[in-house]
């Protein structure tokens, strides 16, 4: 079980999606759920991608300005 950090709400992670920042500072999509670096887990849901991306909070999570580019591929995965 993983908390989702936008709605701390605990799930299995096969319902949460994984963005991590490894030691590079790169931010990217963990599809296998297993690759090394900080990750934050969010719901797949469309409205918890929107709220996190008006409200930053990936960005105070992972320490690191998060490109747009990550947002638009979390919505195409939902």
């Amino acid at each position: 079980m993983r908390s989702c950090i936008v709605t701390r709400e605990k799930l299995e992670k096969k319902d949460l999606i994984r963005v991590v920042k490894n030691k590079d500072n790169q931010v990217f999509i963990d599809q296998t759920g297993k690759a090394n670096g900080r990750g934050a887990y969010l719901k797949k849901d469309l409205e918890v991608i929107k709220k996190c991306k008006k409200n930053k909070i990936l960005d105070r999570q992972l320490e690191i300005e998060i490109p747009d580019e990550i947002y638009e591929e979390l919505e195409k995965m939902i």
